[in-house]
C-alpha cells in the first residue's frame, strides 16, 4: 500500500533538492535516514522531514509496520518563484529568480 506525504515551498531550488532524492529512492525507510542525517546540505534537512512524515503517515493511518517500509518514489517539483532584481554596473538591473520547490515522499509497506 502507497502512503505519501508532501511539504511544499521549501526555499532551496529544485535543482538542488533532486540531488538529495536521489540518494535515497528505493532505499528502506531506516537507511534512507540515516544516509540523510549525514548528509550536510539544507536539503537533506527537509527531506528527513517528510520522509519522516511518510512513515508516521502509513504506521499511524494505514497501520503498516514502519520496519518494512521502503521509499519507493520522490516527487521534487518547482514552486513558486520569487522575482528579484540586482544592481548593475552603469545604472542597470539584472535578474535574479529565487526559486522554491515542493517535495513529495511515497513510501510503500506491507500490511
Amino acid at each position: 500500500m502507497e502512503v505519501k506525504a508532501l511539504v511544499k515551498d521549501i526555499g532551496i531550488a529544485p535543482r538542488k533538492v533532486r540531488l538529495v532524492a536521489d540518494l535515497v529512492k528505493g532505499k528502506k525507510v531506516s537507511d534512507a535516514l540515516n544516509i540523510l542525517k549525514f548528509t550536510p546540505t539544507p536539503a537533506a534537512r527537509f527531506m528527513a522531514k517528510v520522509v519522516k512524515s511518510a512513515a508516521a503517515n502509513a504506521e499511524n493511518n494505514n497501520q503498516l509496520s514502519p520496519d518494512g517500509l521502503v521509499v519507493t518514489n520522490i516527487l521534487v517539483n518547482q514552486g513558486h518563484t520569487l522575482n528579484r532584481a540586482r544592481p548593475q554596473s552603469r545604472g542597470r538591473m539584472s535578474p535574479w529568480k529565487r526559486r522554491s520547490s515542493h517535495i513529495t515522499v511515497i513510501v510503500e509497506g506491507e500490511a
